[in-house]
C-alpha cells in the first residue's frame, strides 16, 4: 500500500512537471510568435490585441483637485482591437483604426482613425523605427498635421496623423451644437492618449520609444494628454497655451470664430468657463515630464498669445531650451518648421540614445 502511494505520489510530481514544461514552452511559443509579428511587414486587414497602459495614480499628498481633474478624464482600461485598412485617400500607406475608450452620443464617429505613414529605408522598405503620433490644427483639411506626418517620417520615424473627433474620416454627417464641442475635446483628449498603445502592438514599430506632437488646436489636447500621465516619452507642443477661457475671451481669428459660436448657441461666460474649466491643459500640468516635453512658441502670436504660452510653459516646469520662443505669430510660424522638424528629430534620437536604440538616420 505505501509503494503504491509513493508511485502515486510521484506520478503526481512528474504530471505536475511536464505540465509546467509544456506551459513554459507555450509561452515560449507563444513569444516567438508575437516576436515575429513584431517584425514582419504590415499588410492591409491584419488586427491585433492590445490594452490600456493608462496610470493616472497620485502620490498621497498630490493636490485633490488634480484627483478631480484626472477622475473626470480617465477611463476604465481595458483590451481593445487596432486593425490595418487601406491608405485613406492615398494618403500614407495605412489607415489605422481603433476604437475610443468613450461614446461621443453626437453622431459622430466613436472609431479612431490614423493615417500611418511607415518608416522605410533607402531601397523603400519598412523598417523598425520609433513611433510619432501627430495630432493637427483646426484647419478641416488637417494641412499642417499631413507636413508634420509626411517630414517627419523622412527622419526614418513612423508617424500617425490621428483624425480627431469631427475631422478626416471621423467628420459627423449632422450639424453639431458648439456645446457638444467640450464632449468631442474631451473624447480627443482620450483618443490620443490610446493611441498611444494601439501604435506600440503595429508591426516594425519600436515600441520602446513613441511621441507625441500636436499644433495649435492638437497642442491643447496634446498638452493635456501630457499631464494625464507620461505615457509618451516625449511631448512635442507648437503654438498652445494654458488658460483656454482667457484665449477665447481675448485671443483673435480662430478664437473669435470659436467665441462667436459659443455666443449663438446662447452660453454665456460663466457657463463657458464652467464647461472649458474639464479639459484645461493648466489643471495638469504638474505633472508633464518637463524634461521630455517642449513648448514652441509665437512672439507674436494674436491667436495663442504668449503670456497664455507662458502660463503653459510655467506650470509645467518648461524652461530654457524646452521653451522655444520664435519671433512669428500664429500663421506665420510655418517658416520655421524647417527648423523645428531638425530640432524634434535630434531630441528623438537622443533618447532613442538613452534607450539603446539605433538610429537610422
Amino acid at each position: 500500500m505505501r509503494r503504491n502511494k509513493k508511485s502515486l505520489s510521484g506520478l503526481m510530481m512528474s504530471l505536475i512537471a511536464i505540465s509546467c514544461m509544456i506551459g513554459t514552452a507555450f509561452i515560449s511559443v507563444q513569444a516567438t510568435v508575437l516576436k515575429e509579428v513584431k517584425n514582419s511587414v504590415p499588410t492591409v486587414g491584419q488586427k491585433f490585441q492590445s490594452v490600456d497602459s493608462l496610470d493616472v495614480s497620485l502620490e498621497e499628498d498630490c493636490d485633490q483637485g488634480v484627483k478631480k481633474y484626472l477622475d473626470g478624464l480617465a477611463w476604465s482600461k481595458q483590451k481593445f482591437e487596432v486593425q490595418l485598412h487601406p491608405a485613406y485617400k492615398n494618403r500614407g500607406d495605412f489607415l489605422v483604426t481603433f476604437p475610443s475608450p468613450i461614446t461621443s452620443n453626437n453622431g459622430g464617429d466613436d472609431t479612431v482613425t490614423m493615417e500611418w505613414y511607415p518608416a522605410k529605408n533607402k531601397a523603400g522598405e519598412i523598417i523598425k523605427a520609433p513611433a510619432i503620433v501627430v495630432v493637427h490644427e483646426s484647419g478641416s483639411g488637417m494641412t499642417v498635421g499631413q507636413l508634420f506626418a509626411k517630414t517627419l517620417k523622412k527622419q526614418h520615424f513612423h508617424t500617425f496623423l490621428l483624425h480627431m473627433p469631427g475631422y478626416g474620416k471621423r467628420k459627423s454627417k449632422q450639424r453639431q451644437d458648439v456645446s457638444e464641442l467640450i464632449t468631442l475635446f474631451h473624447q480627443a483628449i482620450n483618443d490620443v492618449r490610446r493611441a498611444r498603445d494601439a501604435v506600440a502592438v503595429l508591426p516594425m514599430v519600436d515600441e520602446r520609444l513613441i511621441v507625441l506632437q500636436g499644433t495649435s488646436l492638437g497642442g491643447f489636447v496634446s498638452a493635456t494628454v501630457a499631464g494625464l500621465d507620461q505615457g509618451y516619452d516625449a511631448v512635442f507642443l507648437m503654438l498652445a497655451g494654458g488658460d483656454l477661457y482667457d484665449i477665447l475671451m481675448h485671443g483673435k481669428r480662430d478664437a473669435e470664430k470659436v467665441l462667436e459660436k459659443t455666443r449663438e448657441a446662447g452660453i454665456n461666460d460663466d457657463q463657458l468657463k464652467e464647461i472649458i474649466d474639464r479639459i484645461e491643459p493648466l489643471n495638469l500640468a504638474s505633472r508633464m515630464n518637463a524634461a521630455r516635453v517642449w513648448l514652441y512658441s509665437g512672439k507674436y502670436d494674436t491667436v495663442v498669445p504668449l503670456r497664455n504660452a507662458n502660463l503653459l510653459a510655467k506650470a509645467g516646469g518648461l524652461s530654457g531650451e524646452n521653451h522655444i520662443l520664435m519671433p512669428v505669430n500664429h500663421y506665420s510660424g510655418i517658416v520655421y518648421l524647417p527648423v523645428i522638424f531638425k530640432h524634434i528629430g535630434e531630441k528623438i534620437n537622443l533618447i532613442a540614445e538613452s534607450k539603446g536604440i539605433d538610429s537610422a538616420m
